[in-house]
């Protein structure tokens, strides 16, 4: 039963409804561990935290980046999880049909909402994955570095679990060295650190 069905404006219904359903994000959790290595987090604390890399770092993008437009793809960039789930970044096996899953959800969850709305967030997630405009590429950016330094301060526990080696990392992090030269400097520093105290595979 749909909660919000006594309400007459057919468009509001939509939205509400579209809102309550991306709360199940706080219930997709990632293999990445909060810093305090208590617990995975979920979805939406990786938006969020994502959203605010975006907002604070856009000036080490080599190109000028419209960053409200960056924050609203970091918030976007996930709800297709809602339905396919998470995909571990170095999953091999899950890869082969993640993106049929996600584009499956993406018609799924972006279609709940009024055309024009629905229309809008699904571009951004397009955006997103395509990875050709200066915001897609800073947003990229900003959703590797942020598992990458929870990694680096939970003494490699995701690396540790997947076996994922120093040159995976690397590779997955590799927008970062032309889209961020500065903030690849960061990522070249942990994965060295790492790699000397045993927590990562050179």
């Amino acid at each position: 039963m749909n909660n919000f069905d006594f309400l007459v404006n057919e468009k509001l219904k939509k939205q509400l409804g579209f809102l309550v359903e991306i709360d199940k994000m706080k219930n997709v959790f990632r293999r990445t561990v909060i810093t305090d290595c208590s617990r995975r987090e979920n979805d939406a604390e990786h938006s969020w935290h994502f959203a605010m890399f975006a907002l604070l770092l856009s000036e080490y993008s080599a190109e000028k980046v419209d960053v409200e437009k960056t924050v609203k793809i970091a918030l976007v960039h996930d709800l297709v999880e809602v339905y396919a789930g998470d995909t571990f970044a170095y999953d091999e096996q899950g890869k082969k049909d993640k993106s049929q899953r996600e584009l499956q959800a993406a018609d799924r969850i972006f279609g709940m909402l009024p055309r024009e709305q629905g229309g809008y967030l699904r571009s951004l997630w397009d955006e997103f994955e395509a990875k050709q405009t200066p915001e897609a590429k800073y947003a990229n950016v900003c959703d590797r570095l942020q598992p990458l330094i929870h990694n680096y301060l939970t003494n490699g526990h995701t690396w540790k679990e997947g076996n994922v080696n120093s040159r995976q990392v690397l590779e997955r992090m590799y927008i970062i060295k032309d889209t961020a030269p500065e903030l690849w400097k960061v990522v070249t520093g942990m994965v060295d650190i790492s790699i000397e105290q045993g927590i990562l595979k050179p």
